[in-house]
């Protein structure tokens, strides 16, 4: 059924891709691409649960018959983001159906058609009446739904104060949730990086979807021996970005989704500024070259503060912070002085630099020479504000399962 869930996902590969860049302004590329993203994580979740969820066998005594079955755990209240609203759904949807579950699928306010793909697709694909349904509906009725005795388990992928209220609510109940919330995820420059990959791929990571992800590069911290090298890269880069209508192919930046944002974000760079930071490139909210859309300058700001909001406060649009350090101890330390604890990425020539480094951070993801990327083989989890629960993998399966022990004396064979 998950299969055929993907047959549809293809053939209306287009019409899904412009109603998210309708919906939340991300550029149709990235949209298309996001289809496609969606379409093999959800493969490889196919791959992964004969082996999650197959049962137990426990080694046999004389007479006994242990085994621990794996249950589908009871309908799934999926509450996901505009973002990432297929990426960050298909882990939840796709994981709970596979192992047996319905699922409730409310979308944020902005991308309420995602939700609407999703049942589409299931029920194009020949799922059981109701097995997957869009859920549209305010606060109030989310919490009323999250209270209603036949839900089992609440996913929430958004913001930290919303995961809050859901985690909240939850407590009233003995039910479980699992909650991916927001990041201030660093990148650490070390002095051995190939400073040209470094820069490519931390510019990319920080505004990729004009820097609208829960795990995008928002604090830089590069060793000073490599720090005018990596600045005087970045900001060339910055340069070429161009902002336009999503729905162009030259546009590499797209607007922001929320309405509050750029005047934030412009709230950041100047608090910054003003406590002795320097703007290297952008630092405004602006338009497009047609005087339209809500955008805000692609922006580097440098010779940031630890305590500075810019470097403690998640910025969630196109802006890096980034500072100098002058050893991997000090690059550790600085970034694990968050609130936050999603991914972090290092930045060396070395694999033995980089695993002493990640055994270090307190983090739920450590990339080496990569950042801002999902793999499904691998579990993704939150430390700290950044969540709790454990999705993707093998691992993730076990957050829609619960488990029944067989433990038989099984009379001898006559």
């Amino acid at each position: 059924m998950c299969e055929r869930f993907i047959a549809e996902a293809r053939k209306n590969k287009e019409k899904i891709a412009m109603d998210i860049t309708g919906q939340m302004g991300k550029p149709l590329k990235e949209a298309r691409g996001e289809v496609e993203t969606m379409i093999k994580r959800t493969q490889a979740l196919i791959e992964l649960a004969p082996r999650a969820l197959v049962d137990e066998e426990i080694k046999h005594e004389a007479g006994l018959w242990k085994t621990i079955k794996k249950e589908p755990i009871g309908v799934v209240l999926a509450l996901q983001p505009w973002n990432y609203p297929l990426l960050c759904a298909v882990n939840t949807v796709v994981t709970a159906v596979l192992a047996g579950n319905p699922v409730l699928l409310k979308h944020s306010d902005r991308t309420p058609l995602c939700a609407n793909h999703f049942a589409d697709g299931f029920k194009a694909a020949g799922a059981p009446e109701g097995l997957v349904q869009a859920l549209h509906a305010d606060h109030d009725l989310v919490s009323r739904v999250i209270k209603h005795p036949e839900v089992a388990f609440v996913s929430f992928t958004g913001s930290v104060p919303g995961g809050r209220a859901v985690y909240e609510t939850v407590a009233k109940r003995f039910i479980d949730v699992g909650l991916e919330l927001g990041g201030k995820d660093a990148a650490y420059v070390a002095s051995d990086a190939d400073i040209k990959n470094a820069i490519d791929n931390v510019v990319d990571g920080g505004f990729y979807n004009a820097g609208q992800s829960c795990c995008a590069v928002k604090r830089v911290y590069v060793h000073q021996s490599k720090y005018d090298q990596f600045i005087n890269g970045a900001v060339e880069l910055t340069k070429t970005y161009k902002l336009g209508d999503p729905r162009h192919e030259s546009t590499t930046l797209g607007p922001l989704a929320q309405a509050r944002q750029p005047g934030y974000l412009q709230g950041q760079v100047e608090s910054a500024v003003k406590r002795g930071a320097r703007l290297l490139v952008g630092g405004k909210a602006t338009k497009d070259s047609a005087g339209k859309g809500r955008f805000f300058q692609p922006t580097i700001v440098d010779q940031c503060k630890q305590d500075m909001s810019i470097m403690a406060e998640e910025s969630f649009g196109p802006l890096l912070a980034v500072a100098s350090v002058s050893s991997d101890e000090e690059a550790i330390k600085l970034m694990n002085d968050s609130a936050f604890g999603l991914t972090s990425s290092i930045w060396t020539t070395s694999e033995d630099r980089a695993k002493n480094i990640a055994a270090e951070l307190d983090t739920g993801t450590v990339f080496m020479n990569r950042c801002d990327f999902l793999d499904p083989y691998l579990s993704w989890s939150g430390r700290k504000d950044s969540g709790k629960g454990v999705g993707m993998s093998h691992l993730g399966f076990s957050t829609y399962t619960r488990t029944k022990s067989y433990n038989f004396r099984v009379p001898a064979k006559k």
